[in-house]
């Protein structure tokens, strides 16, 4: 096992950066934990007293700015880079320009610390990197409560368990899903050229307490939340029938992988893998609201609109089989369960969380 004295994670007081922080530090508890974050997304500021119960630093920055990046008083072995504006709506509603400099600047510039510091760099990409097209010629079957992979496919990359690294690259996929596939390629070139050792992630639906959920990043929190405080909620596109599916990954259970593969970064192959809750931990919309209803015994009201949100992916599940054949992780708690946990923190901070359910 392998051991780090000073450790940089971006945007680590958001839901995904803060947790990774804390395993972090939990692992390296000699470590200096660094969290860089411009609190820009809605209740990233209440993980500041967590992080800091913990003993981890916090930096307000900004990884748009190479100047905010300088940290003239501490030389990292560890950069994580969890900082990406992570809604694929971001760019119609704030801009290219915006979306660009925050998901592909800002991972240069991290990229440009770990150079500098001959750092190992922890990317978490996204699924999103699979383009809308080919996603879209999937085979399917249309079932009572979900969309289906069917039994025969022509695309490489798609099979029974769901979408792995092999699934054609060409096209388009979003300006999210354009900027986090070209810091990978950014990234393969910076190993290359600086010897620096990095890990990949191409993640699912990452969910679990602490996340504050919205339609376009964070829907399983979201619907357990517009449960639990009964407020009304949309099922929309794919004719409004709530049939689109995700897999869902714990949080918790994310955080363990990365562990394993810091632990094996010397041998683990360089290239990127696809991370999610797989097959078995797959929801459609509807199947989560049923989910929701049992665990809060709440109904809500739900609208149906049948035409698609931008960008928008019927189904897509993760393959887990290239990082499960690496490291033998694969996640083990059902959706039921993860939805639990949601459902349990919310009934213990409610007075804190409610405001964000309005």
């Amino acid at each position: 096992m392998g051991s780090y004295a000073a450790v940089l994670v971006a945007g680590g007081a958001g839901f995904v950066g803060s947790h990774i922080a804390l395993r972090l530090r939990a692992r390296y508890p000699g470590a200096r934990v660094v969290v860089a974050d411009n609190l820009r997304r809605r209740g990233s500021e209440w993980n500041l007293a967590r992080l800091a119960a913990q003993q981890i630093e916090f930096v307000h920055a900004d990884v748009r700015r190479r100047d905010d990046l300088t940290f003239a008083d501490v030389r990292f072995d560890l950069v994580v880079d969890c900082s990406a504006d992570p809604a694929v709506l971001s760019a119609y509603e704030l801009g290219a320009r915006y979306v660009v400099e925050t998901n592909l600047s800002g991972t240069v510039n991290l990229l440009e610390v770990a150079r500098r510091d001959r750092a190992d760099v922890v990317f978490l990409s996204t699924s999103r990197v699979y383009p809308l097209a080919a996603l879209a010629a999937i085979a399917f079957e249309e079932r009572e409560t979900r969309f289906e992979f069917a039994a025969r496919q022509v695309l490489p990359g798609v099979g029974p368990e769901g979408i792995g690294e092999d699934f054609p690259l060409e096209g388009a996929r979003s300006l999210y899903g354009a900027t986090k596939l070209a810091c990978e390629l950014i990234i393969a070139e910076y190993a290359e050229m600086y010897g620096l050792r990095t890990i990949v992630d191409r993640c699912g639906v990452i969910t679990g307490p602490w996340q504050m959920g919205k339609v376009d990043q964070g829907v399983f929190a979201l619907w357990m939340g517009c449960h639990y405080f009964k407020r009304p909620l949309r099922y929309v596109g794919y004719g409004g029938a709530g049939k689109q599916v995700r897999d869902l990954v714990d949080v918790d259970e994310l955080g363990d992988l990365i562990l394993s593969q810091l632990d094996a970064i010397e041998t683990l192959p360089r290239r990127p893998y696809n991370v999610g809750g797989g097959l078995a931990s797959s929801l459609s919309l509807a199947e989560a609201t049923a989910l929701c209803e049992e665990i809060t015994g709440n109904r809500v009201e739900i609208a149906r609109v049948a035409e698609n949100r931008p960008a928008d992916v019927r189904i897509y599940v993760t393959d887990n089989a290239r990082i499960a054949a690496q490291t033998g992780w694969s996640p083990r708690k059902t959706p039921r369960e993860t939805l639990a946990g949601i459902f349990d923190w919310i009934r213990e901070n409610e007075r804190l969380v409610a405001p964000l359910w309005p």
